[in-house]
């Protein structure tokens, strides 16, 4: 018997060394002055000394603020078409939105790639997306880890998650503990899906109506891989660019990014005891691709409320003296602000629909 071998095993570190020779450049492109060179280094270096990087805001009181998360099954929609260059933007996205929550700004960006064999290609492909997504953020992509795992994922599968770490002034925390009745809620237009509620979507595209990926989707013009794999939206510009203007806490009382629950869940999440938010669904128009899930599944309206964005991928809470001044921001933003509820007294903390 010939002596074994890692490559044996089925993990080739030719190959390897050769998908990481081609990440540094992707990841470069994001650095900023705060990042310290490191060759070959075990992890990354950032400053955080107020001189590092003059275009950040200084603080007196700094707070990290930290969150992971991965792409759910939105990854078997990219293997099944054979892209892989955006799933990385939905990492970025579901990490840094959610801790936009509090009013932080991005630092850096950490991804985590695991495939079962190695491939340069799927790999660097994979790395340009969250690159791409730390861009649109302004977080530095600092490092990551990929792991090669042959008896982990079947063959074509991989998984990606990350986590990011941002900052915020303390007395800038936007947690919620200053909602109170009156309060103004103003939605922003989603780019789609975004990435949840996948398993869903794959069991009635996939499974139910059997239509394949390259599927032109009546009355979107579109084929089904373009619309479900449309990257999540970044959020980050556009609220820390509101917040130059209206202040947080006193006057931007909340934020919400509507994930996994929808807009239910995820607002009662940052609602004080005594409040209650009522939201208009009239106030809207649904994006027709919810509209053709819904009818293609048949799906329940009120499933597809608790499941999907239904086209408001974050909200903003605000006192009602500045909501005009916050819609004009968030409009010359283009972030397509309509303000769709407000907040009430109630006995218990809640989301109720009015229409």
């Amino acid at each position: 018997m010939p002596p074994l071998t890692y490559q044996s095993a089925g993990v080739d570190l030719a190959l390897y060394d050769q998908a990481m020779a081609r990440l540094p450049q992707w990841m470069q492109r994001t650095h900023t002055p705060r990042v310290l060179p490191l060759v070959d280094g075990f992890a990354g270096l950032f400053r955080l000394h107020k001189t590092a990087d003059p275009r950040r805001r200084t603080y007196d009181d700094p707070v990290l603020v930290s969150g992971t998360d991965g792409v759910g099954t939105k990854l078997k929609v990219a293997q099944r078409a054979g892209r892989f260059d955006t799933v990385g933007i939905d990492l970025v996205a579901m990490c840094v939105n959610d801790c936009l929550c509090l009013g932080a700004e991005p630092l850096f960006f950490l991804d985590y790639l695991a495939l079962p064999q190695d491939d340069p290609d799927r790999i660097e492909q994979l790395v340009k997306g969250v690159a791409e997504g730390c861009l649109q953020a302004g977080a530095a992509l600092l490092g990551g880890e990929t792991a090669i795992m042959p008896d982990v994922y079947a063959p074509g599968e991989f998984d990606l998650a990350g986590f990011a770490v941002h900052v915020v002034e303390r007395a800038r925390v936007i947690d919620g503990s200053t909602i109170r009745p009156g309060d103004v809620a103003i939605g922003l237009a989603s780019s789609g899906f975004h990435s949840n509620g996948y398993s869903l979507v794959r069991k009635v595209v996939f499974e139910q109506a059997d239509l394949s990926i390259d599927a032109v989707i009546p009355g979107l013009n579109r084929t089904v891989a373009d619309v479900l794999l449309e990257p999540t939206r970044i959020y980050v510009p556009t609220i820390l660019r509101l917040l130059e203007s209206v202040a947080p806490r006193t006057e931007v009382t909340g934020l919400a990014h509507i994930t996994g629950g929808g807009l239910r869940d995820n607002l009662e999440r940052i609602l004080p005891a005594d409040c209650r938010l009522v939201i208009d669904r009239r106030s809207w128009t649904v994006p027709a691709l919810f509209t053709w899930l819904q009818e293609l599944g048949p799906i329940e309206r009120e499933e597809m409320f608790r499941t999907f964005n239904m086209g408001i991928g974050f909200v903003v809470l605000v006192r009602p003296e500045v909501a005009e001044t916050a819609v004009r921001r968030l409009e010359a933003l283009a972030a397509h602000p309509t303000v769709i509820g407000r907040v009430a007294a109630a006995e218990h903390r809640g989301v109720v629909w009015a229409g």
